[in-house]
């Protein structure tokens, strides 16, 4: 699974990729770092909360048959967050905001790209002129 277009750190050209182990070791999600660690901060807010809830996603991998998945979270099932990328991302407190919204729906968390707004152009730089 992968949602993520931002610039995330690569090796080569390939998306540093994480993995989510749902109820054990048996079933192994990938995803974009960046987008699991996103998802990390918002799944770790409902399950302390002790919300039940579920994750959907786009088979976006070759591996994967086209379609679409959703798990059932529930702070019981074992999770666990394997992230390939040594140092945690910055994080988008956009990303979070939508990831969160989405959570509290009856459809439960979508995992959506990340907006990234264009950074505002720097101011031209005036030249004098002497006369």
């Amino acid at each position: 699974m992968t949602e993520s277009s931002s610039e995330s750190p690569t090796q080569g050209n390939v998306p540093r990729m994480g993995t989510l182990y749902y109820g054990g070791q048996d079933m192994a999600i990938h995803i974009e770092d960046r987008a699991l660690a996103h998802l990390k901060v918002v799944i770790a807010t409902k399950l302390r909360r002790n919300e039940s809830f579920t994750l959907s996603w786009r088979h976006h991998d070759h591996d994967e048959a086209p379609g679409r998945s959703t798990i059932w979270l529930h702070p019981a099932i074992p999770l666990l967050f394997v992230f390939d990328e040594p140092e945690p991302p910055e994080l988008s407190r956009a990303w979070i905001e939508d990831l969160a919204n989405s959570a509290n729906t009856s459809g439960g968390i979508q995992l959506v790209d990340e907006h990234i707004e264009p950074r505002e152009p720097i101011g031209r730089v005036r030249q004098s002129s002497t006369s």
